[in-house]
């Protein structure tokens, strides 16, 4: 994005009026120059009004990423975290690099092209709204040193969430985050190298924070964002800097133990949160569908499901969970 627009968006963030005089002389460029620049707005989903004699406001308050400040609050170098005003996606950024980053490197975006769902499914990345974030992190052991990593990073999810007093975060096996039932964050994680000894895992994380509705037509399923949980259980505004930061902390907190100790640590505090534990669940796979009683997971992540007089165990890949109506 040029450079132009993104200083209007500095400027017009706060939401209040600015008049096209003030922002052209800001911006040191011409009224002309300005209105073409807030025609671009509306390109990017940004609603603006305009009122005679008092000039331009964006109609949602708006808080871009800031790179120096998340690197101040979350005490990591700030050549580590890279904030894009646009990419295919962060995921896709960290993994496709052509020199490969350092371990413990972040990349945040203001808006995703092609946003990565679970099963190839897209994930809604509308500009300045939410949080998507991706972390890199190598490991000596492989896939297997990973079972359970995504589970282990709905925890650090839940307790970024709670530490800003969001209350009654759930997290649904294996890669989402709910509250009331309703999807507020999803994981992606991908890896690259081999598969039996040294690889690289990219964490990705979404968070709806303020999803424009316009932009969750296309999401097929119930769906909840901060700004509405800010409302309902009366907290104070969470910040998108302040909640990368402490997500970024908790991710950073979790790789040191996990690679020492695994999902094991972990297990307890996913089941603390688990959605649906104890209740009749329908579990889809690629070529079946299994019903039966969600009763955990075990050590490696796996989920648990009494079917009849049995337990049985699945593990990761094409499986979705849902609620047994």
């Amino acid at each position: 994005m040029e450079t132009p627009l993104l200083a209007l968006l500095h400027l017009m963030g706060d939401g209040e009026f600015h008049s096209g005089e003030e922002l052209g002389s800001v911006l040191a460029i011409s009224r002309t120059a300005v209105w073409k620049q807030l025609q671009k707005l509306q390109k990017l989903g940004l609603d603006y009004e305009s009122v005679k004699g008092r000039g331009y406001r964006l109609s949602v308050p708006l808080e871009l990423l800031d790179a120096k400040q998340i690197a101040s609050l979350s005490n990591i170098d700030p050549t580590r975290i890279q904030v894009l005003s646009s990419c295919d996606s962060t995921n896709s950024q960290l993994l496709d690099s052509s020199a490969p980053l350092p371990s413990e490197s972040f990349c945040l975006a203001e808006q995703q092209t092609a946003g990565k769902g679970r099963r190839g499914r897209q994930w809604v990345s509308p500009f300045g709204c939410n949080l998507y974030l991706s972390g890199v992190w190598q490991f000596e052991g492989g896939a297997a040193q990973l079972e359970g990593l995504s589970l282990a990073v709905g925890v650090c999810i839940a307790r970024a969430l709670e530490s800003f007093g969001v209350e009654g975060v759930q997290l649904k096996w294996p890669n989402d985050v709910l509250v009331g039932g309703k999807k507020l964050a999803g994981i992606l994680l991908e890896m690259s190298g081999d598969p039996a000894g040294l690889c690289r895992v990219v964490v990705g994380v979404g968070i709806n924070m303020q999803m424009p509705v316009t932009s969750a037509q296309s999401i097929d399923q119930p769906w909840i964002d901060l700004q509405r949980l800010v409302r309902e259980q009366k907290l104070d505004p969470v910040g998108r800097n302040t909640l990368a930061a402490g997500l970024i902390q908790q991710l950073c907190g979790l790789m040191i133990k996990f690679e020492r100790g695994g999902f094991t640590p972990w297990r307890e505090l996913w089941l603390q949160r688990a959605a649906f534990l104890g209740s009749q669940v329908s579990l889809q796979t690629a070529n079946s569908v299994v019903d039966g009683t969600l009763t955990g997971v075990d050590n490696s992540g796996a989920l648990q499901l009494s079917v009849g007089d049995e337990e049985r165990l699945f593990y990761g890949g094409e499986v979705s969970l849902r609620a047994v109506s």
